[in-house]
């Protein structure tokens, strides 16, 4: 197996999209990325690769690609050319780091993706995704498009086929839709927090601002309460948006910490809203505090849309306090509750009551997944 080391001064590479291109497609290989910010757009398609870097606050991957962009052509850049990081191939992973875009707030920038996972077998250990609209993507995409060149990217000519996705202790930040796709996806012990949009005061617009990132310097600065665009009620975001097939796992959170950053209001947080009709998306023995809606998971055209072929559920959630956040503004840490169950008796009508028979049969088929990607990844 080949061993790499990326570091900025010394290694074997100082640019990581170097190192990623040295390796031809059929050999295994390890990356080790050493400490500092790497502000680099990652496009890496190997049979088999580990990205290994020296801890979450240490190597980090940064970059402000973002979908409202003007491309040469006169278009748009769109989602699915925005990432930082897009990992295709057979076997991916990717360990202690964290990767980010930090264009900023989605209401000015659109779309940002931090990482596009495509790899048939993906496995994230302590990392941490930060950005504000469509943070992670967990592909497959949709089979079809609602919207002409809607997916252009990477994958937009590929026949659709399902990954199986493993993330294990990370921390994902964002807002709107930000752990999306259509990948039978695993989240266990991870750390999910929704952005506080509607004060202007999350962590991606201040690092965009500490950045002199060039959004910022287009005007893409904080925005106030009564800038957001709302229907029914103050929104700060949605969790997932799954666009899977009734017959797959869809995305599985277990013994995850789920919370609104510092400011979100009460209620203005949903766990999910369907990408596509058919979405499945559960909750099983997390944790979430105040911020997350009583109706749990939107429809995707209003809180209240009737979605009856999807399969969004919930068991043994319980509440915790909410979340605080150091100084360096490195992520949420849980903070202890009274442990008591979350009423779900307002929960939209069309969200699956899930009992703990259910509850265990769909974590066995989630432990499937993961043991194929623990497996199959070094």
């Amino acid at each position: 197996m080949l061993e790499i080391r990326v570091e900025k001064n010394g290694g074997d590479f100082s640019f990581i999209q170097e190192a990623i291109d040295a390796v031809p497609y059929e050999e295994s290989a390890v990356i080790r990325i050493g400490e500092g910010v790497f502000c680099e757009k990652l496009f890496c398609e190997k049979k088999d690769i580990t990205f290994v870097g020296a801890g979450i606050d240490k190597t980090v991957i940064d970059f402000d690609d973002y979908a409202n962009e003007i491309m040469e052509d006169g278009s748009k850049r769109g989602t699915f050319r925005s990432y930082t990081a897009f990992f295709g191939g057979k076997r991916v992973a990717v360990k202690d780091m964290t990767i980010r875009n930090s264009a900023g707030d989605g209401r000015v920038v659109g779309q940002a993706v931090a990482v596009y996972a495509d790899a048939d077998v993906c496995l994230f250990e302590n990392v941490e995704m930060n950005s504000c609209q469509d943070t992670l993507f967990c592909a497959p995409l949709p089979r079809a498009e609602r919207q002409k060149n809607g997916f252009m990217g990477p994958r937009v000519m590929t026949e659709r086929r399902l990954t199986r996705q493993y993330y294990k202790s990370c921390i994902i930040t964002g807002d709107v839709d930000f752990i999306f796709g259509g990948a039978d996806a695993v989240f266990d012990d991870c750390r999910i927090v929704c952005n506080d949009r509607m004060h202007g005061s999350n962590r991606m617009l201040d690092v965009m601002g500490a950045a002199g990132s060039r959004v910022a310097k287009v005007g893409a600065g904080k925005l106030d309460k009564d800038q957001i665009d709302i229907t029914e009620r103050l929104v700060n975001g949605y969790i997932t948006a799954a666009c899977g097939l009734s017959g797959d796992l869809g995305f599985v959170f277990r013994n995850c910490t789920v919370t609104g950053a510092k400011g979100c209001e009460e209620g203005s947080v949903f766990l999910g809203r369907p990408w596509r009709e058919e979405a499945r998306t559960v909750f099983l023995n997390c944790a979430c505090d105040k911020s997350v809606a009583p109706e749990r998971f939107s429809g995707w055209g209003g809180i209240t849309k009737d979605e009856p072929s999807t399969f969004y559920g919930e068991f043994g959630t319980r509440l915790v306090d909410g979340v605080a956040a150091d100084d360096c503004g490195t992520g949420a840490q849980k903070v202890p509750g009274n442990g008591e169950l979350v009423d779900l008796s307002n929960k939209n009508p069309w969200v699956k009551d899930i009992d703990e028979g259910l509850a265990v049969e769909i974590s066995k088929r989630a432990d499937e997944v993961m043991k194929a990607c623990m497996e199959q990844v070094r």
